[in-house]
């Protein structure tokens, strides 16, 4: 019996689907328990993080509520499989043990119906245990494995806490197992299935939460309707008493892909089992399309942004369905999809696309080409082998020697689509390791030194790339409005990138070298009078309907204003970057849509690398116009990323807030 949520009224683009839903229960991941208040995930001060004891849990001062959740937590044996994980690391080798605790705490809540009865859900939840720990799923022998040795960690604990010495149950064999450990196996199951990452303000994921059926029941799609966000009960909206969530309803309402009673049943008491603790996060379902009265609702489970094969992987993988909706039952692929994994290959003596390869096995090589790169700047501390081992890959591609791909005797190069999902990746890392390379430069430049160039270099590199990345990703945009909440991340991204580098105080060090003095506090005209995007924003933060014709038309205007910007600015922001060079255009890629791989990209062999020699600081009049031009391109770029960040998330959201902190600060 599958469970799911459907509109009870037709709902607009851009409105809250929930109320702010509590959690049944919740807990911090490992590396915050010493540090965060167990019950409300504040930070807790440092006379609280220093408790003599490691392994017991911290809670915020009496009289505050959330003292009151330290007796749950004794009770559901948190503390107790913390010490026992600590005596005996062999027991759980498996990283991170919130899931368990999570569980534990569940079954403290809602304990499972008796083995007589079904064990399919626990407080209205799908437990999901008969696909996670059947004999087809026992082929991922790590997966269920983690399953196994998880609950018998939460049986010992369980026993420890009880006060029995014996916790030999941590020692069955596996013909054992099910007879043994099916409560605390069923509760870890359904952790894992329905389990949501409770984040902060800035995007750290602090632990784990459990939501009632009323969130549970949405089901996934890879071109969902609706998206959700967690909230901390210090945050105003989750008060009980909030103004901005007071008078806000349940929009949804539950049916069943069954017909028999027990279906109604469970469906009729979605409801009824509500949590009621305010102590704990919350979460909050809103539309990013127009949905009508009977549409289901969605959400997406897995990252947009990646191919088809990669998302179906990972829902296999970690909650055992595959997924049919729209977009990954259409045939052909959809544009999106084709992009995202694309390949190209070309002869040294031919540039037929004809040429057969194993594109499996080149995907699986260039993404290990691509992995091994980044872990040099991420886990080496490498961003120059970073940067000149990404921009190698993605200007010149990899040769059948590097692939060991090709059948056939001609030797040939395997090139990404400039939209493959592993680009997008690159893009990222890019931006982020010429700023890291740009902040290593910087102390080492005395007035007019060579390093002050290379920085200066390195840093309209970073910004180019997250324009690049906020360009792409919006093209893809066009055709999947789902990807709305990344695209939103991007151009926020942009936005802060450009601001920072229109307003560096790098640019006055060039000042005798020809460049103008320019003060950017003294431009005000951010209300640009063709978009309106400042208006827009404003008018959105108040929790105004958007019109979906109204969306629209606020894309398209934006479209029109960056890319007049962008035209006066790109060629200074590649000037340094060949690979970027070859790209006429970062935010017009509607050329993409109709044209053959092997003609996207023809970049000479030199440019594998950012070519530093003969690339100075331009010493133009034009260089205080173009500075000019970024900030005003910085400021739309903001804007519409905090347009499009408050349709996903509201107007009174962590990052519309933090939109709205940099645009007041201008």
């Amino acid at each position: 019996m599958e469970m799911r949520m459907r509109a009870s009224e037709d709902i607009e683009i851009g409105e809250d689907i929930t109320p702010a839903i509590p959690a049944l229960c919740f807990c911090l991941n490992d590396s915050f328990v010493s540090s965060h208040c167990s019950s409300c995930f504040s930070p807790l001060p440092s006379h609280h993080s220093s408790s003599s004891n490691p392994f017991h849990l911290l809670y915020c001062s009496p009289p505050s509520s959330c003292s009151l959740s330290s007796s749950t937590s004794s009770a559901a044996a948190d503390s107790h499989l913390l010490l026992l994980l600590h005596s005996r690391p062999s027991l759980y080798p498996h990283g991170d043990s919130s899931d368990l605790r999570l569980a534990l705490r569940l079954l403290h809540h809602s304990p499972p119906p008796p083995l007589s009865l079904s064990r399919d859900r626990i407080a209205g939840l799908l437990t999901n245990r008969h696909k996670l720990m059947t004999r087809e799923a026992s082929d991922d022998d790590e997966f269920v494995a983690r399953i196994r040795s998880g609950a018998r960690a939460m049986a010992a604990a369980r026993r420890m806490r009880d006060g029995l010495d014996d916790v030999s149950c941590c020692d069955h064999a596996a013909s054992e197992y099910d007879a043994v450990l099916e409560e605390e196996a069923t509760a870890l199951c359904l952790v894992i299935t329905n389990a949501v990452e409770v984040q902060d303000k800035s995007g750290r994921t602090l632990g784990l939460a459990l939501f009632c059926p009323s969130f549970c029941w949405i089901n996934h799609s890879c071109s969902p309707n609706a998206c959700y966000r967690t909230l901390l009960c210090t945050d105003p909206q989750t008060a009980p008493s909030s103004s901005v969530q007071g008078k806000k309803p349940l929009r949804i309402s539950p049916y069943s892909c069954g017909c028999g009673d027990e279906d109604n049943q469970i469906a009729g008491v979605v409801c009824s089992n509500e949590s009621h603790c305010y102590c704990g996060p919350r979460i909050i379902v809103r539309s990013i399309k127009r949905i009508t009265k009977g549409e289901e609702v969605t959400v997406a489970y897995t990252d947009l942004l990646q191919p088809k094969a990669v998302r179906q992987s990972e829902l296999w993988s970690r909650y055992r369905f595959i997924c049919c909706c729209r977009r990954c039952s259409a045939s052909p692929l959809t544009y999106v999809d084709r992009a995202l994994e694309e390949l190209s290959v070309a002869s040294l003596d031919s540039l037929s696309s004809n040429i057969s390869f194993d594109t499996d096995k080149a995907t699986e090589k260039l993404t290990e080409y691509i992995e091994d790169a980044i872990a040099d700047y991420l886990s080496s501390d490498d961003p120059v082998s970073c940067c000149k081992r990404l921009e190698h890959v993605l200007a010149q591609g990899l040769s059948d020697e590097q692939l060991e791909c090709k059948e056939g005797n001609s030797q040939a190069t395997y090139r990404l689509h400039l939209l493959h999902h592993l680009s997008l990746n690159a893009y990222t890392t890019l931006q982020s390791a010429y700023k890291t390379r740009t902040s290593d430069l910087l102390p080492l430049c005395p007035e007019r030194d060579e390093h002050l160039v290379e920085a200066f270099n390195m840093s309209r590199s970073s910004v180019a790339y997250a324009l690049m990345l906020a360009g792409a990703t919006h093209h893809l945009f066009h055709f999947e409005t789902s990807l709305i909440a990344s695209v939103a991340n991007f151009w926020i991204s942009a936005g802060e990138s450009l601001l920072t580098f229109a307003r560096s105080s790098v640019w006055n060090e060039f000042v005798g070298w020809g460049l103008p003095v320019l003060n950017l506090s003294s431009i005000t005209a951010h209300k640009c009078p063709k978009c309106l995007l400042v208006d827009k924003f404003r008018t959105i933060q108040l929790d105004s309907q958007v019109q979906y014709a109204d969306f629209e038309d606020t894309r398209r205007k934006f479209l029109v204003c960056v890319t007049g910007f962008t035209h006066e600015v790109w060629s200074f922001l590649v000037n340094s970057c060949c690979y970027l060079r070859s790209f006429k255009d970062p935010i017009d890629f509607s050329w993409s849509a109709n044209s053959k791989f092997s003609s996207f990209l023809e970049i000479d062999a030199r440019s594998s690398s950012t070519d530093m020699h003969g690339c100075e600081v331009e010493e133009d009049s034009d260089s205080g116009k173009i500075r000019i031009y970024m900030f005003q391109l910085g400021m739309h770029c903001l804007l519409y990323g905090g347009y499009l960040a408050s349709i996903c998330f509201g107007g009174h959201s962590s990052l519309t807030c933090h939109v709205q902190n940099i645009v007041d600060g201008e």
